[in-house]
């Protein structure tokens, strides 16, 4: 089984985001001292970024990253700094269990060709009907094979450069376009079969009903020509 210095990390944080220490804090202690976490961010290391760096991680692979906007942008910065084999996006927002280094490194052992992803729960700060999108995010992807940027998308350092990296001239959707292409070039998105946890807070603060509608009618525009091609095929 692959250990967790095969990995990098990137974690995109955007001006003013201050939920990326906790993140950092959950995945310290299961970190090798080979395993390297990039923070792609647009402003300058804040102190408490060196403080979270365990003792265990080598000072070389732990970085703060500094370029341009946007969170396609800086994700890509981030692979481009990488050199690790594998790449593994996660959202400053988004919460990990104990095991989730180790069972991921296990499926890319597994299948280090695949494009993996975690299965998405939301964190209870949000409105109750949130466990209705986490039903909705677990049927798109295993029976859609659509996952999005928040359930954690990790592949190989050569297949996400293949597949023509997060595009950044979308307002929306990068994430979704990457899968995509991983569709296309055969590449079918499999599950890691552990739980990632994101924040829902932008169901509360904007109105769950809403921003429903709102994902579902972009990620409808988006798939809809792809879905269009395979009806003509059939």
């Amino acid at each position: 089984m692959l250990d967790g210095s095969c990995i990098s990390i990137v974690i995109p944080v955007g001006p003013g985001d201050a939920t990326w220490p906790e993140l950092l804090a959950q995945l310290a202690p299961q970190l090798q001292a080979e395993t390297e976490v990039l923070v792609a961010a647009t402003t300058p290391e804040p102190p408490e970024f060196i403080a979270l760096k365990p003792a265990t991680v080598a000072e070389e692979r732990w970085r703060w990253l500094v370029g341009p906007p946007g969170r396609a942008a800086q994700q890509n910065h981030g692979a481009a700094m990488a050199s690790r084999r594998f790449l593994w996006f996660l959202h400053a927002d988004s919460r990990l269990g104990p095991d989730a280094v180790a069972a991921l490194s296990q499926r890319l052992s597994a299948d280090p060709a695949a494009l993996w992803y975690f299965d998405l729960r939301f964190l209870p700060d949000g409105p109750r009907l949130m466990w209705l999108n986490a039903i909705g995010a677990q049927l798109r992807s295993r029976l859609l094979g659509m996952p999005f940027g928040d359930q954690g998308l990790a592949l190989s350092r050569e297949t996400f450069h293949r597949l023509g990296e997060f595009r950044t001239d979308l307002r929306y959707g990068e994430d979704h376009l990457l899968v995509r292409a991983a569709r296309r070039s055969g590449l079918r998105p499999r599950p890691v079969g552990a739980v990632l946890h994101t924040s829902a807070r932008k169901y509360r603060q904007q109105g769950w009903l809403g921003t429903t509608v709102t994902h579902f009618w972009r990620t409808w525009r988006q798939a809809f020509p792809e879905v269009t091609a395979w009806l003509r095929q059939r």
